[in-house]
């Protein structure tokens, strides 16, 4: 089901985008309408799906993990769900994605260095249902964002 947005849910959409912890009153200061109304939307976003949470991002190469790596994997395939969901339980790994082609999982993950990837590859390889991997280093994020912009139509 696809949510029709106006122009007032466009603007709320902005400010959580830029800063989800503002309070109801700092975004309708910031869009100029009232917190009641600004409440009543804010609620039918999240209800309808559209907003699903707000957190924090984290920079991890402040935290010590400034490596990011593209893990694909080859599993068995009558255990491709068992094992997108192990790799989702990994504290390293930002995202599990089932995918078509060669490989049937990717994986983007964060490491303190190649050590720690290297410990972390070949742990999860001793998984006798991934069949084979291949490991790609991520020099440098050209885009790495959350929220795409959407509205340009």
């Amino acid at each position: 089901m696809t949510l029709e947005l106006d122009e007032l849910d466009k603007q709320i959409i902005e400010v959580l985008k830029q800063d989800c912890s503002k309070s109801i009153r700092e975004i309708a200061k910031a869009i100029g309408k009232s917190p009641s109304l600004v409440l009543k939307r804010v609620r039918r976003l999240y209800e309808a799906g559209l907003v699903k949470k707000c957190e924090a991002v984290l920079n991890y190469s402040r935290l010590g993990y400034g490596l990011m790596a593209l893990i694909l994997f080859k599993v068995d395939g009558a255990h491709i769900e068992e094992m997108e969901n192990a790799l989702a339980k990994e504290p390293r790994v930002r995202g599990v994605y089932d995918i078509t082609g060669e490989y049937d999982i990717a994986v983007l993950a964060v490491f303190k260095d190649v050590s720690d990837l290297n410990s972390f590859i070949k742990r999860v390889l001793k998984n006798p249902y991934i069949k084979e991997s291949v490991t790609s280093v991520i020099f440098k994020a050209v885009k790495d964002e959350i929220n795409i912009e959407y509205f340009a139509e």
